[in-house]
């Protein structure tokens, strides 16, 4: 199996919709153990959808905004596991005053939430995860690609993202002597509780399938397989020499200068 003895760490578990949730229950049928992480309200729910998973995984308590939760995470895995193999970082927060076409009257506070919170997490995270990491391993962030777009109405949260990135290929730099990888896989949009939070993503969603050469459906399950499948091999041995990458699974979008555009009856008539 893909994953077996792989011992490995993921957040971001929400509901059964959630991306992480997919790669968690695949990681532990590729043979990982998995730990996941929570905080406050959203806790409960975690661990409610982590016992649909087999078996069911423990939830360690991390909020990325409370410094001191970052050393209390680590000491924890150390107790129980004394070393890690790879980190799924599947984290990210906007407030609504950063989204929905206010990026120009957006205030500072609000930035710096979005930024400490979608970007600067992934830092934070790995500096106290890399010392269990003595052997190598990998680190996988889930992304959404920024780095030459400005796309409708995603505003700062587009900026993080973009930040994001730049940040999984500092990271690489300085993790990679301890034969630690870092690298980010954007997805096509998925149709999850934190997608239903970006204003416009209905018409991004429909979009989407349009122009993907491969297809995308947000919503029928396909696309989440499909990233699950990436992050698993992503988190194992068989990308060894990758690091400080994007990935896209995104049903080839990215490639793609235009919507396709169906040719005109003439233009059959004259083909033809």
């Amino acid at each position: 199996m893909l994953l077996q003895g792989k011992k490995l760490l993921i957040t971001g578990v929400l509901t059964p919709q959630s991306i992480a949730f997919s790669v968690a229950a695949l990681a532990q049928a590729q043979g990982a153990e998995i730990l996941l992480t929570s905080f406050g309200r959203p806790m409960s729910l975690t661990q409610r959808t982590a016992k649909k998973l087999s078996p069911a995984p423990d939830v360690l308590e991390l909020d990325v905004s409370d410094a001191t939760h970052f050393p209390k995470l680590a000491d924890e895995v150390k107790k129980r596991w004394g070393r890690l193999d790879g980190v799924l970082h599947a984290i990210g927060y906007a407030p609504e005053d950063a989204l929905g076409g206010k990026f120009m009257s957006t205030p500072w506070e609000s930035v710096m939430q979005a930024f400490r919170i979608s970007t600067f997490s992934l830092k934070e995270l790995s500096a106290c995860l890399a010392p269990l990491m003595d052997k190598g391993g990998s680190i996988v962030t889930l992304d959404f690609d920024n780095s030459t777009t400005a796309w409708p109405l995603y505003d700062w949260m587009g900026v993080c993202k973009a930040g994001l990135e730049a940040s999984v290929r500092y990271i690489a730099r300085d993790l990679g002597p301890q034969g630690i990888r870092v690298n980010a896989l954007a997805a096509g949009p998925i149709a999850t509780i934190a997608a239903k939070g970006i204003p416009g993503f209905k018409h991004l969603e429909n979009k989407w399938g349009r122009q993907a050469p491969l297809g995308w459906d947000a919503r029928d399950g396909k696309g989440t397989d499909a990233v699950a499948r990436t992050a698993c091999v992503m988190l194992s041995d068989w990308m060894p020499s990758t690091t400080g990458e994007l990935i896209r699974v995104d049903g080839g979008y990215h490639a793609m200068g235009a919507e396709p555009v169906p040719p005109s009856p003439d233009e059959v008539m004259t083909i033809g």
